[in-house]
């Protein structure tokens, strides 16, 4: 196993930590490494970007939604067969679940799994002052993990000075820098970055971002800074399964533009306890897979297909037919808009939708229910698993976002009743980590059981 690995940081959002990431990924495997990727926090999208460039399905790392020794055992499982990895971190480096508490941050990530990090620090515009801003994170609790410094938005003629300047006063390493590139870019949008699939010259920026990190980044200094990781051992009796089933389960799950935020570890876990995932699109499939046992439906951009999706009646009827035989369905945030009587498109029209959840979503124009919740006093298909870590993180709202939980935010007092639950239904905004509590996958999957010899008996 490579024990080599690094973490990409800074000080705030915005600072081109992603873009770096992706450059360097992009190198590296361009000279012929197997890289793997790992996003720390909830974000779907930026592991889209790293598994495209990598070939390898990303990872997340929440120190939120799951115990310490269950990140460092993810994070081992995932480094077996790669020659390196790379873990982009999230907002600032010590954002946590809310002001002034570090908990479930990049920081935590990196001291709770022994990974170092490199500190992505805007040069433009500023000289000595950036050594009391590297300082300062140096300083503050977990800034021990910061080993390297890749200065943004710095020219050629610069570097040297501002390099020369940081290494003489501070104890940490400057690998190299990037200069302002203004023809590369990764375009935004109300929830994050467009998606890979979306940007048609992806793989000319990215040729272009290589090129010039080859000249600017030391990847000599990059590697001995990688090689000072913590040893990590995969420990199999904290991978936090549920036993294996006789048998498979057949799981449809929708998969297309429309349906598209995956957890690489939810799907590894459905299928390391008995499922089988058969790959449907609501958007243009105009039958659900044959002989299935429930039915998966997680987030994405639904709103933005809206029209595609109302004008597939067949599917639509498909799945309320699904839903009125007892098959067993989990929808979340955008699965969940789907299954409602409309839903209004950005532009303010209303589509018929599949019908299941009697009420209608909107455009809210706002980040709605953003961040870490815990769920509390619900049932999941029926059993009691006991608290729920989650996320929500959305622009569109319900007139009837259930009632089946109470969701409670980490920090301060907020909490709401949220989710239509049943014993054949889960359906809500909240997105769902599976290796936070196990008691997910064995609930979906009982319930999935139940509705197969349900199906199969004859009498």
């Amino acid at each position: 196993m490579s024990q080599t690995r690094f973490m990409i940081a800074a000080p705030a959002s915005g600072s081109g930590k992603t873009l770096i990431t992706c450059g360097l990924m992009h190198l590296l495997k361009r000279k012929g490494y197997q890289v793997q990727s790992f996003k720390c926090g909830p974000d779907f999208i930026d592991p889209m970007f790293h598994a495209y460039i990598t070939g390898r399905p990303s990872g997340n790392l929440d120190a939120f939604m799951a115990e310490p020794e269950v990140v460092r055992n993810l994070l081992a499982a995932g480094m077996k067969d790669a020659d390196c990895t790379v873990v982009e971190a999230v907002m600032g480096f010590f954002d946590g679940i809310g002001f002034g508490d570090p908990r479930a941050s990049s920081s935590d990530v990196a001291a709770g799994t022994g990974t170092p990090v490199i500190l992505v620090m805007n040069g433009r515009g500023v000289s000595t002052s950036i050594l009391p801003q590297i300082q300062g994170m140096l300083s503050y609790p977990g800034g021990e993990m910061i080993r390297g410094i890749i200065l943004n938005r710095v020219s050629k003629g610069v570097y040297p000075a501002m390099k020369q300047m940081i290494e003489n006063v501070l104890p940490v390493k400057v690998t190299g820098y990037l200069p302002e590139l203004p023809d590369v870019h990764l375009d935004s949008r109300h929830l994050g970055l467009m998606m890979p699939s979306e940007i048609d010259d992806l793989g000319h920026q990215l040729d272009v971002l290589a090129d010039v990190m080859d000249e600017t980044i030391c990847l000599e200094d990059l590697a001995a800074l990688a090689e000072t990781a913590e040893s990590l051992e995969e420990e199999q009796e904290n991978r936090r399964t549920c036993s294996q089933r006789k048998g498979t389960l057949r799981i449809a799950a929708a998969k297309d533009e429309a349906f598209c935020f995956f957890y690489q570890e939810n799907l590894r876990m459905l299928e390391e306890n008995g499922a089988e995932l058969v790959w449907f699109s609501p958007v243009h499939d105009r039958m659900l897979p044959e002989d299935i046992d429930a039915i998966l439906l997680v987030g994405g951009y639904p709103e933005l297909k809206a029209c595609e999706l109302s004008k597939n009646t067949a599917m639509r009827q498909a799945i309320s037919d699904a839903h009125r035989s007892g098959i067993p369905i989990l929808a979340e945030c955008g699965g969940f808009l789907y299954l409602h009587e409309s839903l209004e498109d950005p532009e303010g029209t209303a589509w018929p939708m599949c019908g299941i959840i009697h009420a209608d979503a909107y455009h809210n124009h706002r980040l709605t229910r953003f961040g870490y919740i815990t769920l509390q006093n619900g049932t999941f298909f029926g059993e009691d698993i006991g608290p729920v870590r989650a996320h929500e993180f959305h622009h569109y709202d319900s007139t009837d976002p259930g009632s089946s939980f109470l969701a409670v935010k980490p920090s301060g007092k907020r909490h709401w009743n949220c989710i239509h639950s049943t014993e054949n239904m889960y359906a809500g905004f909240p997105h769902l980590y599976y290796p936070a509590n196990p008691g997910i996958v064995h609930a979906f999957l009982a319930a999935a059981e139940k509705y197969r010899y349900r199906s199969t008996t004859p009498f």
